[in-house]
């Protein structure tokens, strides 16, 4: 492995085999996954199994109930576009390889099957399941090597593809910064779904730069232009909105979500939102 790819991996290993502060860092742990049946919501149900398609038609509360499965099938989906390349923190890119080596190890120490699958705007790797740390350490190997520059998002290719390359049903973790259209209703149907949504917090809080010139780094356009607090207002208005709507979204399809700035510790977050 290379110097930044193993720091990455001793990092995840560190937290999710050994301990930080008496926490014993496990995502995955919890019930068995696979979907049996719904019922009536009572009194000390977990509210993230509420099923709010069923709740909406039925005006009464119902949850997912799951019964016991002894290895999941783990996998991790990472959007590595043009736009992962910026960080004021850390940059968006490296952080989320930080999030794969963490859903990676968990997996592997839990025993179950760990896959990860490469996209930006297109596919470029999908791994085979596996319970070997090894494969954890290729992965995120893969990922630091990834030259992200030039590879804009393509979110509807993105998801047709797990549709159609994921055939068991698995625990799918998808990894992006989820700016654009995006439908996850025919993918949480075959299975099930937590969204993890990386963002640097000056995406969404700007500060006027005045005359300046940015590249795409995902479409190498560029722009030339005033960025003043008007600009920024119709920026970050558009941001909200399309924010907005994905939340509304993954409600309704019943899926996790967690939204994760990069200057926050990502093991913590994921743990708070399970």
């Amino acid at each position: 492995m290379n110097k930044k790819a193993k720091t990455i991996a001793l990092k995840a290993r560190k937290q999710v085999f050994g301990s930080l502060s008496g926490i014993h860092l496990s995502p995955l742990k919890g019930e068995g996954f696979e979907f049996s049946k719904l019922r009536e919501y009572e009194i000390g149900d977990d509210i993230k199994k509420i099923d709010w398609k069923t709740t909406a038609k039925l005006r009464k509360p119902y949850v997912k109930i799951y019964q016991d499965e002894k290895d999941l099938n783990v996998v991790v989906s990472t959007m590595l576009s043009g736009s992962t390349f910026f960080g004021t923190d850390i940059q968006k890119k490296d952080f989320m390889i930080e999030i794969i080596a963490l859903l990676g190890y968990s997996a592997v120490k839990n025993r179950d099957f760990f896959s990860h699958i490469l996209f930006a705007d297109k596919l470029y790797s999908m791994s085979k399941p596996s319970k070997k740390i090894f494969a954890v350490n290729s992965v995120i190997e893969e990922c630091v090597k990834f030259n992200v520059i030039g590879k804009p998002a393509n979110y509807p290719e993105w998801i047709d593809t797990l549709y159609k390359k994921i055939r068991k049903r698995s625990l799918i973790f998808l990894i992006g910064d989820f700016v654009g259209d995006i439908n996850l209703s025919l993918l949480a149907k075959k299975h099930d779904l937590y969204v993890i949504m990386v963002r640097d917090r000056f995406i969404e809080n700007p500060r006027p730069l005045g005359e300046v010139t940015l590249v795409d780094p995902g479409y190498l356009t560029s722009f030339s232009g005033n960025v003043d607090e008007t600009s920024i207002k119709t920026y970050v208005n558009a941001l909200k909105e399309n924010d907005k709507k994905l939340y509304k979204h993954i409600k309704e399809i019943g899926a996790r979500f967690a939204k994760i700035y990069t200057d926050q510790k990502h093991y913590i977050e994921i743990l708070k939102s399970m």
